[in-house]
């Protein structure tokens, strides 16, 4: 029996979806605008279903990105895969988008690699990030951190590094040149793996009460702006 499953990135600017099936991908879709995950995630779900001759129900799970990342886009996200799972009676599935960044860069390592950093743009140069083994294994917490030279100088000294995400070329203005920077958003394609990991373990989420991993709380501001 097939082995199919519905992948969902949303946390970032950009959006993008992807069907896997048994291990390898069949259909993929990905936004050319930023902030467009409301408008544009459901619709790309339909047209991979139909563009596979598939409907939800065809399928075995749906993964979402869980994050850490924007709050408007993750919310967008875990909610069409909750709409998904709750139309089609399909299980629900989580990766780390920081997982997600290591496998797109597993191609990517420098000869020699010593560690991966994907990193996601936060604000001013603060970074989402943690430290992966060249192996996959996560060697730290998730956590936020303000970049300055010294950041994560027990890594540098060891050998190449490795940093990708859309926070890369924001590091790039601080830590050593050494390091191979690789600028790039996590793609629904890149959760591949750690989604297949996470079926076969059947590592499965409530779908009622499953919320995303934002890292940091949100906080709503109220503009200066007087309308009136």
């Amino acid at each position: 029996m097939a082995n199919r499953i519905i992948l969902l990135e949303t946390s970032t600017s950009l959006c993008s979806t992807a069907i896997a099936e048994n291990g390898r991908i069949v259909s993929s879709r990905k936004s050319a605008e930023p902030r467009v995950h409301a408008s544009m995630t459901a619709p790309f779900v339909k047209e991979m279903l139909d563009e596979c001759g598939w409907t939800a129900r065809d399928c075995d799970a749906v993964c979402v990105s869980m994050g850490p990342g924007s709050y408007t886009g993750l919310r967008v996200g875990v909610s069409t895969a909750k709409g998904l799972c709750f139309g089609a009676g399909l299980p629900l599935l989580a990766v780390s988008t920081l997982e997600t960044l290591f496998w797109q860069g597993l191609s990517e390592q420098p000869e020699g690699c010593k560690a991966v950093l994907p990193m996601l743009d936060a604000r001013r140069m603060e970074v989402y990030t943690c430290i992966y083994s060249p192996e996959g294994e996560r060697l730290t917490e998730i956590t936020p951190v303000v970049l300055t030279p010294d950041s994560f100088a027990e890594q540098f000294a060891l050998g190449p590094v490795l940093i990708i995400g859309d926070g890369a070329e924001k590091s790039r203005q601080v830590l050593p040149a050494s390091a191979k920077f690789v600028q790039t958003f996590p793609e629904a394609k890149g959760m591949l793996h750690p989604a297949m990991r996470e079926m076969e373990q059947k590592n499965f989420r409530d779908v009622a009460y499953f919320e995303p991993f934002y890292l940091k709380e949100f906080i709503a501001t109220v503009s200066n702006k007087k309308l009136f």
